[in-house]
């Protein structure tokens, strides 16, 4: 892998990854940008103990261009996008319209490939192993900045989860604090092994999955299954089989196999719903530890927290989807409509031939 790091018109970094150690990048970024000019605030809800990102810069953020006018494209002649160069294998830049920035964090894209008509599951192995080293890269690189906490890596897919540009593509995001989400493991995880004299929680789950009926997909290195409390009609939770606290400590044995399982698992997933049926839409999103686990979670080191990527749809059945309604959003209470081993069943069905 190469790495080059350069500038966009108005300041914002783009690093170029590519599969050469001979490319070079020495396009020049000719749009009259102005400097990026942004607004985010995080804001803590004192009731319910997590926060909101205020960022009303975005509202004029780019929403449904034409294929011809996608600015996450290389750029062609006058076509001037945010990759100035003509072609790229992944590319990587500060978001433009960002939701955190500052001391609120940083938020970045992730462009999978130069084609606009793919989708990751098209990209070949070679490909996706040089996306997972570009996420590898970025997470240690954004955990220098004194005011990131914690780097979430993840894909957006479909106009039904409410993606506004088509082209494969993932974000970034660097987070000031320990998300929510998170902290609710590390509080899991605390408690339980509190309760059986140091057993690892992660561990445990894993194992049960590996022995059960929820198991969609096994390599050497990897698991994937269905979680018990699936809250999405169709989930995966995807682990390496070695416990590692982020992706920087997946070993070289896991890094090789990743992009066999994963790409079988997307691969999967547009199979799930039959011939003919849209493309699914989808949120694949990495669960990393923090760089340092809050002190409220005592006993819990870093290396107790177990890297996963979990893999869902919005999608319930043909043509219909799953809402967040008055339980799920209001009450955060998830009704799933699909049995947990029926969706493993399913995934297993449509298993590439």
């Amino acid at each position: 892998m190469k790495k080059t790091s350069t500038r966009l018109a108005d300041g914002r970094e783009l690093i170029y990854y590519d599969l050469r150690d001979d490319t070079v990048r020495d396009a020049v970024d000719r749009r009259p940008l102005e400097p990026t000019v942004t607004t985010s605030e995080i804001r803590p809800d004192v009731l319910l103990g997590d926060a909101v990102a205020v960022a009303s810069h975005r509202q004029g953020r780019t929403y449904h261009p034409p294929a011809d006018e996608c600015p996450l494209c290389p750029t062609h002649g006058e076509r001037l996008t945010e990759i100035p160069d003509a072609s790229y294998d992944v590319a990587v830049f500060e978001n433009r319209f960002p939701s955190l920035a500052g001391d609120s964090g940083r938020c970045e894209v992730v462009c999978f490939t130069s084609d606009h008509d793919a989708s990751f599951a098209d990209l070949t192995e070679e490909q996706a192993r040089l996306v997972l080293e570009a996420w590898t890269d970025r997470t240690s690189e954004l955990s220098h900045l004194p005011s990131v906490e914690q780097v979430f890596c993840f894909e957006n897919r479909g106009a039904e989860i409410g993606v506004t540009l088509g082209h494969p593509h993932g974000q970034i995001y660097a987070y000031p604090f320990t998300t929510p989400r998170t902290a609710r493991m590390l509080a899991s995880l605390a408690a339980h092994q509190e309760t059986t004299g140091g057993e690892n929680l992660f561990d445990a789950v894993l194992a049960r999955e590996l022995a059960g009926e929820r198991l969609v997909l096994e390599g050497e290195h990897w698991a994937a299954f269905v979680p018990y409390a699936a809250h999405w009609p169709y989930e995966v939770h995807l682990y390496p089989k070695r416990r590692v606290p982020d992706l920087l400590a997946l070993d070289e044995a896991a890094r090789t196999e990743f992009p066999q399982v994963y790409l079988e698992l997307l691969r999967r997933f547009d199979r799930i719903f039959g011939e003919g049926e849209a493309p699914t839409p989808y949120i694949a999103a990495w669960h990393q530890a923090p760089f340092e686990v809050p002190a409220e979670f005592e006993g819990v080191v870093r290396e107790d927290f177990a890297l996963h990527l979990e893999l869902f749809t919005v999608r319930r059945t043909s043509g219909k989807l799953k809402f967040l309604a008055g339980s799920e959003s209001g009450m955060n209470v998830f009704i799933n409509d699909v049995p947990p081993e029926r969706a493993a069943e399913r995934l297993r069905e449509v298993a590439s031939s």
